[in-house]
């Protein structure tokens, strides 16, 4: 096996399907239909965890921009396997300019970040305010900071980014559907203050309502906060 492009191109090629592809083409309807391969996300980890022992591997991941949504999805899960926490930051910075769609930003969850290092807030405040729709800062707090590494000013972080961008309202509105089942005492007060954006604090409310950690009482509550549009 090589970690030359073309070899990994190859690869993903072989594990094309063409049933799902056009599945997944409906869900990231920002990319062209004929960028996506169709390859399914096991097929895609399994090739993922060979590929990232291989001593080229470099050489793809520096192939930037990918030509398909598989290869950026394949990037993401090699990056994932990254261990060391400096060598995860570098890469995802290098390759986060060229993330294009919100599958291949979501699949983004390095093992280096699952310790939680002090210096990973940082980072998300700075991969935040880089203005790159798909950077992962909401992501990575939502991810790895709402439960003993939370912290109040989190909430005040993600509440006053201001985007017009879809991808970016729904990370906020998951960011705090996911506080509200996490940390509702803290996250309440932003629903109850209209804090966000109108569509965004619905939004929220809507997902939350729909999470089982959120108890009845609660979900009643967030229902009589609903903005009527």
């Amino acid at each position: 096996m090589s970690g030359a492009p073309e070899a990994v191109r190859a690869r993903l090629l072989a594990l094309q399907d063409e049933k799902n592809a056009p599945f997944m083409a409906k869900l990231v309807p920002t990319l062209p239909p004929e960028s996506v391969l169709g390859v399914r996300m096991p097929d895609c980890r399994s090739l993922a965890r060979e590929l990232c022992r291989e001593p080229d591997i470099g050489l793809f991941l520096a192939d930037l921009p990918h030509r398909y949504l598989d290869e950026n999805n394949l990037h993401a899960l090699i990056l994932n396997e990254e261990k060391d926490y400096a060598a995860a930051v570098a890469a995802l910075d290098a390759f986060l300019p060229y993330v294009d769609n919100w599958a291949t930003c979501d699949a983004l969850r390095p093992k280096a970040f699952k310790k939680h290092p002090p210096a990973l807030p940082d980072e998300c405040r700075r991969w935040i305010k880089s203005g790159e729709i798909y950077a992962v800062g909401i992501e990575m707090l939502m991810t790895h900071y709402l439960d003993a590494d939370f912290r109040p000013e989190y909430l005040e972080e993600v509440s006053i980014i201001k985007s017009d961008e879809y991808y970016v309202n729904m990370m906020i509105a998951w960011y705090f559907a996911t506080a509200l089942a996490k940390q509702y005492e803290a996250a309440v007060p932003y629903i109850e203050q209209r804090r966000l954006a109108p569509w965004t604090h619905n939004k929220t409310i809507r997902k939350a309502i729909e999470s089982y950690r959120i108890t009845d009482e609660q979900k009643a509550y967030l229902r009589t906060l609903a903005i009527r549009e």
